[in-house]
């Protein structure tokens, strides 16, 4: 039995997606860190970006297909060049963006106006910190990154994120190890507490995500000899509520180089939408995306175990 069918049969068929309601964009996997749990293996000396013509061609198909909103991802998407301008152009065409930021880049020199930036054009921030402890995020992150984010954290709040209305920022945590999150609710609670005493840190929202066997935590699990049971502990613990709220239900992503995918981990497989639904940001008939076959594998059941997973969170309660 190969994984695909593997995972299928627990699903209790193929998937089919059911609508476009976000685009997810990938502009590069240049970043300013080099995570132990990144899927994408990104890092500083990586040189994918997305170029301005494909920067276009995403705001021409979210003007087609209408999201509910642009959420933009990388790499650090701060170290892009023209992000200011793909944003601009997505803004004024009416669409609702979301940036996910690692923090740390943001206390760079080139990067420094960012956040002024992203106050003034309403933009969502989703806002990698594994932890609320600094031991842990350092461990997964590098040193000083905890510091980093915290300052990072704190110069967003003082613009009005995480306490305007208008100026959301959520927070990502990822487990340190082999192991599936917490509850979400719970765990939030405990962010907001935490962040709140030490460092005076506000936010809204918290997503867990779990740890997909990809890139460098697959990389981490095979030097540890664990990735067999790590792959267990996900089809034991799948989840057939999830199945309903994947996130591959309801959108896709574009890749640097313009090509889709069904999310940003078939991405980093290079596993594009299949199906004869059209492989590239330029190609034609960008609506029949909303209803095609989603390709799956193994690695998918990492977003159905235990509370589910996904770029907007859990994806049930546990």
């Amino acid at each position: 039995m190969n994984e695909q069918t593997e995972f299928e049969r627990a699903a209790g068929g193929k998937l089919r997606a059911r609508g476009i309601e976000v685009i997810q964009v990938n502009v590069g996997f240049v970043c300013n860190q080099s995570c132990s749990h990144c899927h994408q293996k990104a890092g500083p000396t990586r040189r994918e970006i997305m170029s301005p013509e494909v920067m276009a061609a995403v705001t021409s198909m979210a003007g087609e297909l209408a999201p509910r909103y642009v959420d933009i991802t990388g790499g650090a998407p701060e170290l892009v060049p023209n992000l200011k301008d793909f944003i601009a152009a997505l803004r004024d065409a009416g669409h609702a963006v979301t940036v996910r930021t690692n923090l740390t880049v943001l206390l760079q020199p080139q990067c420094a106006d960012f956040p002024k930036f992203y106050a003034e054009r309403k933009v969502k921030l989703v806002a990698s910190l594994p932890c609320y402890l600094e031991e842990n995020v350092d461990a997964m992150r590098g040193p000083g990154t905890y510091a980093a984010s915290i300052e990072a954290l704190s110069r967003l709040n003082a613009l009005g994120y995480g306490r305007d209305p208008e100026l959301v920022l959520d927070l990502v945590y990822n487990p340190l190890g082999a192991d599936l999150p917490p509850g979400q609710k719970a765990l939030e609670a405990d962010y907001r507490r935490e962040l709140a005493a030490r460092w005076g840190v506000s936010f809204n929202n918290l997503i867990c995500l779990a740890n997909v066997p990809l890139g460098r935590f697959l990389d981490k699990l095979r030097r540890a000899g664990e990735e067999a049971a790590y792959r267990r502990l996900l089809q034991n613990a799948f989840n057939p509520k999830a199945l309903s709220n994947l996130m591959c239900l309801t959108q896709v992503i574009v890749g640097h180089d313009g090509r889709i995918y069904d999310c940003d981990f078939n991405l980093a497989l290079g596993l594009p939408v299949n199906h004869g639904a059209p492989g590239a940001v330029h190609g034609h008939g960008l609506s029949s995306l909303a209803s095609r076959e989603v390709v799956t594998g193994a690695h998918c059941f990492a977003c159905c175990a235990g509370q589910g997973s996904s770029c907007a969170g859990a994806l049930c309660e546990l």
